[in-house]
């Protein structure tokens, strides 16, 4: 078994959803934090989602407030993901928000 701390960052330049990290074929990933900071003196919401093997989309974070010039944790505990699920980030506006997880990839 080989583990790697890895981090997976965005700049969401648009307000369509962008992949935040794609897990790996035969690996299971533990998020350990996401970080959103908003850098132009702006509030802003994001939306986090994250997509299982069979397309499914399930919503983490809906329209979650970003405060003017400041940084939020979205997570309060590790969120585990599996084999080739899919967490993706949207911006409500575009050119405000960056997005920075760190991760813990077991295969």
């Amino acid at each position: 078994m080989a583990n790697s701390f890895k981090n997976a960052k965005a700049d969401l330049t648009t307000t369509n959803a962008t992949t935040l990290y794609t897990v790996p074929s035969a690996t299971t990933t533990i998020i350990k934090s996401i970080l959103v900071s908003e850098d132009s003196g702006n509030a802003d919401t994001i939306t986090v989602t994250l997509t299982n093997a069979s397309s499914a989309v399930f919503s983490l974070f809906n329209v979650k407030a970003v405060g003017a010039n400041t940084t939020v944790e979205l997570l309060t505990a590790p969120l585990v993901v599996t084999e080739s699920e899919i967490i993706k980030v949207t911006a409500a506006t575009a050119n405000r928000l960056h997005v920075v997880a760190s991760l813990l990839e077991v295969s």
